[in-house]
């Protein structure tokens, strides 16, 4: 692990200072070397070395695996399925070696940011208020990322509004009965691939809703054909997501957080000494989803909104991590809990407790709730910049997100 950190470290900094490809030398592990100039050849998981587990005994990796994207030949060596890895970390995290890691995208994205053709735009998940430090206002990290060479940070919040309107809408029209019941959230990766790949009979009550950061990029593309989008958060099972082959069409690269740390070291700029430049246009809808319970917050205030006088109300049940995802999904197949919106986060704590935060996930959480508090309009409805957007995108009224949506909609 540290030859593989120190020569990422070496490349990266060499990078940015010559602003253009790194110098490289035959000395290097060329598999190491393959991993950071060409990820996107591999999972958003990498195995970066032998492992010490006996060869004939269960590996751990694999063990903690629910999706099967480990496996090991008969020499001992790890294979890791890039098809089947949601990026859900548990395999790094029980890997006694320390041989496996999330995937490094810098290289190619700078390379990407240089030859780029049009605007470049950052999209910034909702959990980034304090990750990089307590001083770092959103203006002050939009101004940053312009020093980089972005055109834009975008707040994926804002898409989180639109996605919090599409399944309150849809929530609206399905939720007729007291037996019926939606599946939430679309904005975690590893909570859809479990349903999709372990549990699919349960698919017909998930909503056919991309994730905000899908959402984000194919609205920008949309708008400006040939932009660039990254897309920066505390997720590495992103990485896999952005490639998933019916959405590819949305994110170019995605970085986590430590990654634009290191990017921001390397360059020599602080985020907390650059000037403000302040353009939020999130509700506090969408600024919660960070969270747990906050996507099931924003649609329940949002479904009161859209229809104040519904008899059936929404009722949650939140999970988080993996092993109460699946106590939840348990219950909800044996008929022993009763809610009719079921919220489920791959991450303890929602999204402020991925695994590459730059801070602890209650002070994660606590940044979310007040940044929330701090927005201006509770709901998506009463966000001007919502039905603004709708507008450019040729939705004439807030119900056009169940009718013609298709940039909206995946469809699974």
């Amino acid at each position: 692990m540290a030859a593989f950190e120190e020569l990422y470290r070496k490349l990266v900094k060499e990078s940015l200072e010559t602003n253009g490809s790194p110098q490289l030398s035959t000395e290097y592990d060329p598999h190491h070397l393959d991993c950071l100039l060409y990820p996107e050849k591999y999972g958003s998981v990498i195995h970066i070395g032998n492992c010490e587990c006996p060869i004939d005994g269960p590996a751990k990796c694999s063990e903690s695996c629910i999706f099967d994207a480990i496996t090991k030949d008969e020499d001992g060596v790890i294979r890791i399925d890039k098809e089947k890895c949601v990026g859900c970390y548990a395999c790094i995290d029980n890997c006694d070696s320390k041989k496996l890691t999330a995937s490094r995208d810098i290289l190619p994205a700078l390379d990407a940011m240089r030859k780029a053709k049009g605007p470049v735009y950052a999209l910034i998940a909702p959990a980034f208020l304090g990750q990089f430090s307590n001083d770092v206002t959103p203006g002050k990290l939009r101004t940053a990322f312009k020093k980089l060479g972005f055109d834009g940070m975008i707040e994926v919040a804002l898409f989180a509004d639109i996605l919090t309107l599409k399944e309150a809408l849809e929530f609206d029209k399905n939720i007729l009965t007291e037996a019926d019941y939606q599946l939430t959230s679309c904005c975690c990766p590893i909570w859809i691939g479990m349903i999709r790949k372990i549990y699919h009979e349960l698919m017909p009550h998930v909503p056919g809703a991309v994730s905000p950061m899908v959402a984000a990029g194919r609205t920008i593309k949309t708008l400006h054909p040939d932009a660039l989008t990254m897309f920066i958060g505390p997720c590495i099972a992103k990485k896999a997501e952005a490639k998933e082959k019916d959405i590819a069409d949305a994110v170019d690269f995605v970085l986590t957080f430590q990654e634009v740390q290191d990017i921001f070291e390397f360059a020599n700029i602080d985020p907390a000494k650059m000037e403000e430049s302040e353009k939020d246009h999130s509700s506090r809808a969408g600024r919660i989803y960070a969270r747990t319970g906050g996507v099931s917050e924003a649609v329940s205030s949002t479904v009161k909104r859209l229809n104040p006088d519904r008899k059936i109300t929404v009722r949650t049940r939140q999970a988080d991590g993996v092993p109460a995802c699946r106590e939840m999904i348990a219950q909800i197949q044996k008929g022993e809990i009763q809610a009719n919106f079921y919220e489920g986060m791959g991450c303890v704590g929602g999204c402020v407790g991925g695994p590459k935060v730059m801070i602890d996930r209650n002070l994660g959480r606590e940044n979310v709730i007040q940044y929330g508090e701090d927005a201006s309009y509770p709901t998506p409805i009463d966000n001007p910049y919502v039905i603004e957007l709708l507008h450019r995108l040729g939705l004439d009224t807030v119900e056009s997100l169940l009718e013609k949506s298709d940039i909206f909609t995946r469809y699974f």
